[in-house]
């Protein structure tokens, strides 16, 4: 009888202490040996966890532990450079009982990971919106554990595109041209609604799984890898979800920007983000546009704040380890706390060299977009340097549309073209700029022309032999359209046809296409293919002749070759005098237009179709 009393109460005592157990959380979950900064910050979270004794097993030393106002929450430093087993247990001990533990990996980097090569100018990026663009597994289309399930009725719901349904078209992507794909948030994204863009993340360790998983984002990232071709990711530093795990159990109130006045501490951001490099600006001012909200549903994060800083840089970090990434896209990056994010942005750099960081420098002018460059002089005139690789043209952006559109006279039309290169002075890498004509949050590109081919071709050609990393969005290339006007956001995020079984049209399939989206693929492709292997058109010098009767002409050259580019925005043909660009054509006889395939002799001038553009290199 005693035995089976003993035996109870140890049972008893057995599930009191597995009850016990306290670690629900720990981030990053693994790490690498080798890393430049050998220094690791581990968050461990559970309920009360604050409380109680940490230690770490093989006698590794503890270099710092942090416990903040909220208990459920420790962070652990250690040096890896100082532990030399792959594994060790994060023990959670109280008055000398061990209530719980983690077993802690670190993993060895693949050979070269620190001089892993990312999207230059050689390059051309396709963006993607996951969600809209191809179902490849119907199984995850919705989520037991995820709040919004997919509805393809809805305009705004979730449509099921998923990692798999890229994986699949990624023939069709090699195939057109395109050497990088960006795409849109993939992490989970937990909101009620409206959850399809990402933007709003809840879990910045997790891609969501309506997209697939942690494995399927890598095995992304491997299959491009294996095409040569890079995974962009789109990195959100500046906000997160209102559902984020940790916004339901802040570690600190200043991880977030909190305005005690505000309704459940928000203030909606007054989007001047202008004043960042305003010395006359007023404080309030300054705050609302750094501090205030996106929306009530996405926090505005306080990277000021150091734990913070080091938890996004970590993920950052993380995240290019582990899916091997090629290049990250940083969403609002202006919004942010600048000093902190040159911190962020030298911390990756410092690890991994060669890695290209492009900054959303949603502004309008050269001078403020230029300041956000690494090394650039208009930064250093304020007194700061990013130390951010690459920033998004989108004076170049705003300026085409109004060029190809407007009535041509003294300040407008193509001249809008020309005054826009006239500020690359200010560029310290004019090479590492973004051009776009569009992307997932402007009008569509088709809409705005009407779905005309020959606008097409002449922003393509644009975007495509200027200096700079040229970007389309997906469905462009297949004369897609969209008014954001009319439809908002949704109807500049259509689904690309093809890509759900239930479709009735497939224009992944070139032969499947129709004879519309035909010819704006086989430009886009031919284009884009052409231009893999033009150094010239990568690195080299640009020449551009001011604009005369609707037509702007410009040269990119180098020691090797020499390459003329002119874009006829006039309703009627013309014919070039070619004496005016004789200080470019000296040394060269002929030509070969690329599209057409066609030869032309320069001593007799050359007439250009309306609306048309020539890609033409030159021959001696």
């Amino acid at each position: 009888m005693r035995k089976i009393y003993v035996f109870f109460a140890l049972s008893a005592a057995s599930i009191a202490f597995s009850q016990l157990k306290t670690v629900e959380k720990v981030e990053p979950a693994f790490w690498w040996k080798g890393m430049k900064n050998p220094e690791l910050q581990i968050l461990v979270y559970g309920k009360g966890i604050g409380n109680n004794e940490i230690t770490l097993s093989d006698g590794i030393q503890i270099k710092g532990i942090q416990k903040v106002e909220n208990p459920n929450y420790v962070f652990i430093t250690v040096n890896t450079n100082e532990i030399n087993v792959p594994k060790f247990t994060i023990n959670i001990k109280k008055e000398g009982k061990n209530l719980d533990s983690y077993t802690y990996e670190l993993k060895q980097r693949n050979s070269g990971s620190a001089d892993r090569e990312s999207y230059t100018s050689k390059d051309v990026m396709y963006l993607i919106m996951p969600d809209r663009f191809a179902n490849g597994d119907e199984k995850n289309d919705s989520s037991p554990v995820l709040t919004e399930k997919a509805n393809r009725n809805l305009p705004n719901g979730r449509h099921g595109g998923d990692l798999r349904g890229i994986i699949n078209n990624l023939d069709y992507i090699q195939n057109l041209g395109a050497t990088a794909v960006w795409l849109t948030p993939v992490n989970e994204d937990n909101e009620k609604v409206y959850s399809y863009h990402g933007y709003a993340q809840t879990d910045l360790y997790k891609i969501d799984a309506r997209y697939g998983t942690n494995e399927d984002y890598r095995k992304l990232s491997q299959e491009l890898n294996k095409r040569n071709m890079k995974l962009v990711m789109d990195y959100v530093t500046n906000h997160w979800g209102i559902s984020h795990w940790m916004m339901k159990d802040l570690p600190t109130k200043d991880w977030i920007h909190w305005f005690n006045d505000g309704k459940n501490g928000f203030k909606r951001s007054n989007y001047k983000i202008t004043s960042q490099f305003d010395t006359n600006a007023s404080e309030i001012d300054k705050k609302y546009a750094l501090d205030g909200w996106f929306d009530t549903t996405m926090p505005d994060i306080n990277q000021k704040n150091p734990l913070v800083l080091k938890y996004l840089t970590q993920n950052a970090i993380w995240w290019i380890e582990y899916a091997e990434l090629g290049g990250f896209r940083v969403d609002t990056y202006p919004y942010n706390d600048k000093e902190a994010m040159a911190k962020w942005a030298k911390a990756i750099t410092d690890e991994y060299p060669k890695f290209n960081i492009v900054g959303e420098t949603w502004l309008s002018t050269p001078g403020h977009i230029s300041a956000w460059q690494k090394d650039s002089k208009t930064g250093e005139a304020a007194g700061y340097n990013s130390n951010l690789p690459s920033v998004m043209d989108f004076v170049l952006f705003s300026e085409m549309p109004k060029a190809l559109k407007e009535k041509e006279s003294w300040d407008k039309g193509m001249i809008k073209l020309y005054d826009a290169f006239t500020s690359d002075f200010l560029y310290p890498d004019i090479n590492n700029l973004l051009v776009f004509f569009e992307n997932h949050d402007t009008e569509r590109w088709n809409e705005i022309f009407n779905a005309d081919p020959k606008a097409y071709k002449m922003g393509l050609t644009l975007i495509s032999t200027v200096r700079g990393i040229p970007q389309i969005y997906y469905g462009s290339e297949i004369g897609m359209r969209g008014n954001k006007t009319k439809g908002g956001d949704a109807d500049i995020r259509r689904d690309f046809p093809g890509g759900w079984k239930s479709d009735k049209q497939n224009a992944f399939n070139p032969a499947t296409q129709t004879p519309e989206q035909k010819e704006f693929f086989r430009f886009t492709q031919k284009l884009l293919n052409w231009r893999k292997g033009k150094e010239v058109i990568h690195t080299g010098k640009t020449k551009n002749f001011v604009p005369k009767d609707g037509v702007f002409t410009y040269f990119r050259y180098n020691d090797k070759e020499s390459v003329m580019v002119i874009l006829n925005n006039n309703v009627k043909d013309q014919t070039l005098d070619l004496k005016h660009f004789e200080e470019s054509l000296k040394g060269f006889s002929k030509g070969k237009e690329i599209i057409s395939g066609k030869e032309l002799i320069l001593q007799n001038g050359i007439t250009i179709p309306a609306k048309t553009s020539f890609i033409i290199e030159l021959e001696k």
